[in-house]
């Protein structure tokens, strides 16, 4: 068998480079509020806007429509979806059921020891944080990146690469990932209080997956979606809600 041509790989690489890029900055401007909701994506604009031609673009779309940012249009092209509140509470009601049945799989089968010291050293990196009386918006977005890891990590302890999978589907869903709307506490007092009693449930849930207490670690990540819920009510009807632009997506119950 003759050996791939380094040409042809690079192209394909680059190929694929110019496809997350292109997705990457077309999630960036759907959650930043530039793609308004119901408004149609021009290929050929983007692909001006962006610098990259129109496949990769092409690529890009498809994707974000298998996340859920977009909608195909049965006359053909794409539009920035709108969510309704129910359907954002649904799908962070999904992840907490999910992430509840991976922390209840974890205290049941034992969880591999070194992935348990690694959610152990990521919650110790939120505890470093949370030291100051007070978060500026880089500490917010290093909560964010720890927060995210250790729900992975939570997923991986399952010992099951299904849920680990569908738990990462679910929390590509727009609004759905642990961090969410954790962007609108940045500002809003007592915002570091809230995040102190989401860190109290990370160690409570480790501590039960570590004694085996599947029924309890179960119970407590349900319990732990909760906040997300509270925090899409205050994204959409509190004083906070300008923080995030994307919010504006979401169609508020009556």
């Amino acid at each position: 068998m003759n050996p791939p041509n380094p040409s042809v790989l690079s192209h394909a690489e680059a190929g694929g480079s110019q496809v997350v890029k292109a997705q990457l900055r077309l999630r960036e401007m759907v959650l930043a509020g530039e793609l308004p909701g119901g408004a149609r994506i021009a290929e050929v604009a983007i692909s001006e806007l962006l610098g990259v031609s129109r496949t990769p673009v092409r690529s890009a779309l498809m994707r974000l429509e298998q996340e859920g940012l977009l909608e195909a249009l049965p006359s053909g092209g794409y539009a920035v979806r709108t969510f309704s509140e129910r359907d954002v509470g649904d799908a962070i009601e999904l992840r907490g059921t999910l992430e509840g049945l991976a922390a209840r799989l974890a205290a049941e089968r034992g969880a591999p020891q070194t992935v348990l010291r690694e959610a152990r050293a990521c919650l110790k990196r939120i505890d470093e944080l949370m030291r100051d009386p007070a978060l500026d918006d880089a500490a917010f977005s290093r909560y964010v990146a720890y927060n995210a890891e250790f729900h992975r990590l939570l997923a991986e302890m399952s010992g099951s690469p299904l849920i680990a999978l569908q738990t990462e589907r679910v929390t590509n869903l727009p609004f759905a990932s642990p961090s969410g709307f954790v962007v609108v506490e940045a500002n809003s007092p007592g915002a570091r209080d809230r995040l102190l009693v989401a860190q109290d449930q990370h160690w409570q849930v480790l501590d039960a997956i570590e004694n085996r207490e599947g029924t309890r670690a179960e119970a407590l990540m349900r319990e732990h979606s909760r906040i997300a819920q509270r925090n899409l009510r205050e994204a959409l009807h509190g004083a906070q809600s300008d923080a995030l632009p994307a919010v504006k997506l979401i169609r508020r119950r009556d």
